[in-house]
């Protein structure tokens, strides 16, 4: 094995090797036990599923907020066994090298942090690549030509736009409003609209059944009647949890227009030729690309695989070391 391309998100964690394509794709949530925190007792969907049912003296951690790390030792803790997980040292013998993507607006501390993770996780050499830049290259955009790009991540915990050329940054917006707050807006929206209380994982799926692509009309959501505490049933169109996550996402969207203003005349140029390009969780979402669209006045285009085109630019860097060196300045 040759490496990793890591996509360590705030929902979930996006894994990829040269030769298997795409390893893991699990939530980014972690199992620790009460007494022993710094060691993962379960890592992705099997941690995840318990949301709301976890055992005393069982907690449930979540390494990653806002794209970031929250504690390095929670970090180092996931990063491993996610490493154990897909390149066990029994089976390579050797540690892996790796490229992991950061979200663009990161910090230097928060690069820091990542790079340490991922060292003392056991990794033998790391590289950090923006997000963005990663998801256009999964995509098949050459983030090296002299021509502007412009991508969208909507995320778990933050949405960001970005604007690239020649290897470099030319335009970046972000906002701590993503796929977590439109989630919460749904869970409350169903509690004041309809009476009825879900939980996370429920809400989270209301909101994933709602995409572009889906044929249905209809979903049923379970929960507790907010008045008499009683198990029960709804059926909710699907245009209507459009409509409840509208404020949220017209306010993402407000936000991110605003990284239109700082581009140059020819950028502009290059973008309305190409069109912007949407990666990210929230880019599955129903009405989000025509909402886009219309605030931006340029056509959009919705990645193929918008939840794991930036784990496959993080793999691709491996062969391509020089976008890691003009990008990581």
């Amino acid at each position: 094995m040759r490496g990793l391309g890591i996509d360590l998100g705030t929902t979930n964690t996006v894994v990829g090797t040269l030769d298997g394509g795409i390893v893991l794709n699990e939530p980014s949530f972690m199992l620790v036990r009460n007494k022993d925190p710094h060691r993962a007792l379960a890592i992705g969907k099997d941690a995840r599923n318990l949301v709301g049912r976890t055992p005393a003296g069982i907690t449930q951690v979540r390494p990653m907020r806002d794209g970031v790390i929250v504690d390095l030792e929670s970090a180092r803790a996931f990063v491993t066994a996610v490493i154990e997980q897909v390149a066990p040292t029994r089976r390579y013998g050797r540690r892996p090298t790796a490229v992991i993507s950061a979200p663009a607006g990161a910090t230097p501390l928060e690069r820091r942090a990542l790079l340490e993770v991922g060292h003392e996780a056991g990794l033998r050499k790391v590289g950090l690549i923006p997000g963005p830049v990663a998801g256009a290259l999964g995509c098949g955009v050459n983030p090296l030509e002299a021509r502007a790009h412009l991508i969208v991540s909507v995320g778990g915990g933050t949405s960001e736009v970005t604007a690239i050329c020649f290897g470099g940054v030319i335009s970046h917006r972000s906002c701590q409003l993503a796929g977590e707050e439109l989630t919460e807006a749904l869970h409350h929206y169903l509690r004041e609209e309809h009476q009825i209380i879900v939980g996370e994982l429920t809400a989270e799926r209301a909101k994933m059944g709602a995409p572009d692509t889906t044929d249905e009309q209809s979903l049923v959501v379970e929960g507790l009647d907010a008045v008499t505490g009683r198990a029960r049933l709804i059926s909710l169109d699907v245009d209507e949890i459009v409509e409840a996550l509208r404020p949220t996402t017209t306010g993402i969207v407000q936000t991110l227009t605003a990284c239109l203003e700082d581009l140059p005349p020819q950028a502009i140029s290059d973008v309305m030729s190409e069109g912007v390009l949407v990666i990210g969780g929230g880019a599955m979402l129903r009405g989000l690309s025509q909402l886009f669209e219309e605030s931006f006045g340029l056509p959009v285009k919705t990645a193929e695989r918008p939840l794991t085109c930036v784990a496959e630019g993080a793999t691709a860097c491996l062969d391509h070391p020089e976008v890691v060196a003009a990008y990581s300045g």
